[in-house]
């Protein structure tokens, strides 16, 4: 028979067969043996297994209805550090750390994989995922060569089942809802509020009594208006809605699993539906289409492919508008939000571009497409016949993206009221003036950004039993094109590995695995460098003392050892590190008509890199698996890390007098080092399942060397410091009268007045100045303590899930403008700040005197601004409940249901006031409430 139409017919066959119930039980799969995954041809179980790697299994991949996988994951994972993100719905994902900071210049993102290649994480489902592995020490992201230093995240998609055939559709209605919406003072409060901080200045007040009257009583509207910006630009709820149909099933020779997904979000704008043809919404449209086959061609050839297009959309108000930035700008009095004319408002300090109802509603709209395929091929061929055990394998792989744009923005009229009101006068005046143009929408439409890249891996494979002994090994080469858009950014990487996993009595294991690695990023004689890892295993429950302890199920031990090498470049991404720069002034043809030279002068640049190499990474893990009482599984982490010759600028090794800009060295060094902790109970009381766990991890690290220049004092010194650390000034209070600011040191910053910041002098020279900073806080990037605590029972069908998750050591620097820094540059002021503000009245308060003008001494980093950034939130909670069988069975076709109700990010417990601890800046973070339905046939 023809293959393709066999192939047809075994597609048939397998949608046909009977299909498989759906089941939501807590009891978790078994842990031992769990599949761990790292980039091997060899899927070995955690039983097997020497590295160190945590699994967040299919059924805890889709509890929060989030839109990707990234979202959806947020606190799970043992070593995973998950922060969410904010912004709009679209550009909300979170950030990622292994095990931490790492390194320095920021260079600490984890690999993200899907299926084995570099992917982007945003565009997955949850519903598509089988599982996400965390790969935490050197024998699990060896064979990854110079992406893996980081340590990585592998996401792994569903396959299709043998000899079952299953549908399955989920919806979820989202109902979404700001989390700490700002709150800014009313138009009279602003007027006080500035008059007081002028004043504070010395300067003249911008109100008088009239009008301070009128903005309080609201008699002249479009005079002295009062604005609610929040309430007039953003509405108190969004919707998402999430369509999900999935088919999984086959036969003996063929497999398939397919999934279509579609995403529709709509979010917080008020005046979005004020035109006629087109709304100007925050709109966000995701479809995902993914194919995935096991092709049996021969009983000795198997195919794997691997199909995912994504469409996506995302839309808001024209010009790209910052909404968010312009209601932290403009104060309440700032200006109407039309003019009595009805022409939209503006005012002479804030134009009418930056009214954010004009933009939200009269800009038109700006819109942006993204387009992604990736396409992977996979051959295993068994060559038994040649030699037991011996099989070869090759994958090939290719992803292209690109971003369009839709720019249809549009410029509006906008009117300037300038009132006028002498305090003699009994009704205020104005003159009023019109800007801008009402012009047609605009059509311009391009690639924005596109990006592609290319993989390709071969190799051949050993697998054989002799006895009490087991061997795998493996000698793989992969080859790496990527290719973004923009200049000097195209990078080629090859990977040559020998990977070998020992075993022996099923009680002993060890690995190796020995990889030479290239990268054109690399300087000429460094792109290729050599990373070698050993790791072992000891399962202790199989000795014979151990049979006599019957509490102890399972028990491995567990050690690795490691050199990662990375491919990171110095600076900002600078490629031509290792050759002499040359800078040349002017810019002209070199003879004009009167035969002058246009350059001036050429002259050496930054000096090139003597003896360039690149950062390594030495790794050392021990740890433990262990199933204890029949239900209760427990892994234990210790790790520690060397990262030496991190890219630095040895502009502090010389002095001044070498006349030039100082080269990049391989200097840099940063220790770390950590503890993971991984618990889960498991146990079914009759027709109860309980499930308990928790995740722990806790990080430091420290900077050993990173060629720091000299200092003038101790205190300055940042080396023995952690990556992340906060630096400033030490407040120990504010200065209550000029008698105190006189028999203070002489604070260099600014002149200082009654409410002012005071420091401490910690230098002792009788001054304030930045020669007085001292490490402040905790780290400030990623916390030192992050954990969770993971709850579900069901009882005959009727189930909750929970998950806490909480973080500590952590420091948040409250700065944003017009909530914790107000008015400066002619800002807002929140309701949080003017309440805590220093008076006379109130010389205990939380935040310095108010300053209409730059405050140099005040809007610093200090201790005054620290807050503890600890948090424990509610993460996930979910209650649903999976029909009886006995329902079903009367439909005939269906063979599971399961409705749910799901919250995320319901509550957190926090030190922080009016903001989130994960989002301390302008833009928010969200809850949701999602009504689910999922039906399996």
């Amino acid at each position: 028979m023809n293959q393709r139409y066999s192939i047809i017919f075994t597609l048939l066959a397998g949608m046909a067969a009977p299909a498989s119930a759906q089941n939501d039980s807590t009891v978790v799969e078994s842990f031992v043996g769990q599949p761990v995954d790292v980039g091997a041809e060899v899927v070995l179980t955690r039983e097997e297994s020497t590295a160190a790697v945590s699994v967040i299994t299919e059924r805890d991949t889709d509890r929060r209805s989030a839109k990707n996988i990234g979202n959806s994951i947020i606190g799970q994972g043992n070593g995973l550090i998950s922060l969410l993100g904010s912004g709009s719905y679209a550009t909300q994902n979170p950030t990622f750390y292994v095990r931490g900071l790492q390194t320095l210049n920021g260079n600490d993102s984890p690999l993200i994989l899907v299926d084995g290649i570099e992917r982007d994480i945003t565009t997955i489902t949850p519903e598509e995922v089988a599982s996400v592995s965390v790969l935490k020490d050197a024998a699990a992201v060896a064979l990854y060569g110079y992406k893996g230093v980081n340590g990585a995240v592998l996401v792994t998609t569903k396959r299709g089942k043998s000899n079952s055939r299953s549908i399955k559709f989920t919806y979820d209605h989202l109902f979404n809802s700001i989390i700490n919406k700002p709150k800014f003072v009313d138009a009279y409060t602003y007027g006080k509020a500035i008059n007081e901080a002028r004043a504070n200045d010395g300067l003249s007040s911008r109100y008088n009594s009239n009008e301070l009257d009128a903005l309080r009583d609201g008699t002249y509207p479009y005079l002295y208006p009062n604005v609610n910006w929040v309430d007039e630009t953003f509405r108190d709820r969004a919707m998402t809605n999430k369509y999900n149909l999935q088919f999984q099933g086959g036969t003996d020779k063929f497999l398939y699993y397919a999934m279509v997904d579609l995403i529709t979000d709509k979010g917080f704008v008020r005046n979005h539906d004020n035109n006629d043809g087109y709304s100007t919404q925050d709109k966000y449209v995701k479809g995902n289409m993914r194919m995935n086959m096991d092709i049996k061609l021969t009983p000795t050839t198997l195919v794997k492919v691997n199909l995912l297009g994504v469409l996506a959309e995302e839309s808001g108000p024209g010009n790209q508008a910052d909404l968010w930035d312009m209601v932290y700008t403009l104060p309440a009095s700032a200006f109407p939000v039309k003019s009595s004319g009805g022409t939209w408002g503006g005012s002479n300090t804030w134009a009418g571009t930056l009214n954010p109802v004009a933009q939200s509603s009269g800009a038109a709209y700006y819109k942006n497409h993204s387009r992604s395929l990736y396409a992977d091929i996979s051959i295993c061929q068994d060559l038994g016949s040649w030699l037991k055990g011996l099989g070869a394998f090759v994958r090939t792989g290719y992803d292209n993206t690109a971003n369009i744009f839709e720019d249809h923005s549009k410029t509006y009229v906008y009117s300037v009221v300038v009132p006028n009101w002498p305090d003699a006068a009994a009704e205020p005046t104005s003159t009023e003036q019109t800007y801008g143009v009402d012009s047609p929408m605009g059509d311009e439409a391009g690639v924005e950004t596109y990006s592609r890249r290319f993989h390709f891996d071969g190799g051949l494979k050993f697998m054989r039993e002799f006895g009490d002994h087991s061997l795998y090994t493996q000698l793989k080469w992969a080859y790496e094109y990527e290719d973004p858009e923009g200049v000097n950014n195209t990078i080629y990487r090859q990977d040559v590995s020998l990977w070998a996993h020992y075993g022996y009595r099923q009680r002993y294991f060890a690995d190796i695995a020995l990889v030479e690695s290239g990268s054109s990023r690399l300087a000429p004689g460094s792109k290729w460098n050599f990373s070698p890892t050993v790791s072992a295993a000891w399962i202790v429950s199989r000795e014979d003392f151990m049979k006599d302890v019957v509490w102890v199920d399972f028990l491995k031990l567990r050690a690795s050892a490691g050199i990662i090498n990375a491919d990171y470049l110095p600076g900002d991404n600078v490629w031509s590190y290792y050759e002499q720069q040359y800078t040349m002034t002017g810019a002209t043809y070199p003879f004009d008509s009167g035969w002058n030279t246009g350059f001036t002068s050429t002259g050496l640049g930054q000096l090139a890199t003597v003896n360039p190499g690149h950062e390594k990474a030495y790794k050392y893990n021990v740890g433990m698996d262990a199933r204890l009482f029949g239900s209760l599984d427990v892994t234990l982490d210790l790790y520690m890390q060397h990262r030496t010759d991190i890219w630095v600028s040895s502009a502090g090794k010389y002095s001044t007098a070498i006349g030039m800009v100082a080269p990049y060295e391989n200097a840099g060094i940063v220790d770390s080092r950590g503890l993971e902790l991984g618990l889960d109970y498991q146990k079914e009381f009759g027709p109860v399942a309980f499930n308990l766990g928790c995740n722990l991890t806790l990080t430091h690290n420290e900077i050993k060397e990173q060629l720091e220049e000299p200092r003038l004092y101790p205190n300055l010194v940042q080396t023995g410091h952690a990556v992340g650390q906060i630096y400033g000034l030490e407040a120990i209070g504010f200065f209550a009268d000029e008698a105190d600011i006189a028999s203070s040191p002489t604070q260099t910053f600014s002149t200082v007045r009654p409410g002012d910041i005071k420091y401490r002098d910690v230098n002792g020279d009788n001054k304030i100045d930045a020669n007085d900073a001292i490490a402040i806080g905790n780290n400030g990037t990623v916390p030192g303590v992050f954990y969770n605590i993971r709850l579900g029972v069901e009882y005959k069908g009727i189930g909750l899930y929970a998950l806490f998750q909480g973080v500590g050591r952590y420091t948040a620097n409250l700065n944003t403008k017009s909530m914790y820094w107000p008015l400066i540059d002619n800002t807002n002021i929140s309701q949080y700040a003017y309440d805590n503000r220093w008076t006379p009245d109130n010389k205990d308060s939380r935040f310095p005197r108010l300053s209409s003008q730059s405050n140099a001494n005040n809007y610093r980093n200090s201790t005054l601004w620290l807050e503890d950034r600890s948090f424990f939130k509610l993460r996930d909670l979910e209650v649903y409940y999976n029909l009886p069988q006995s329902v079903l069975k009367v439909t005939k076709i269906v063979n599971g249901a399961k409705l749910y109700v799901r919250g995320t990010d319901l509550f957190s417990i926090d030190s922080i006031e009016e903001n989130d601890p994960e989002a301390l800046g302008i833009y928010p973070v969200y809850k949701s409430v999602a009504l689910g339905l999922s039906v399996t046939f």
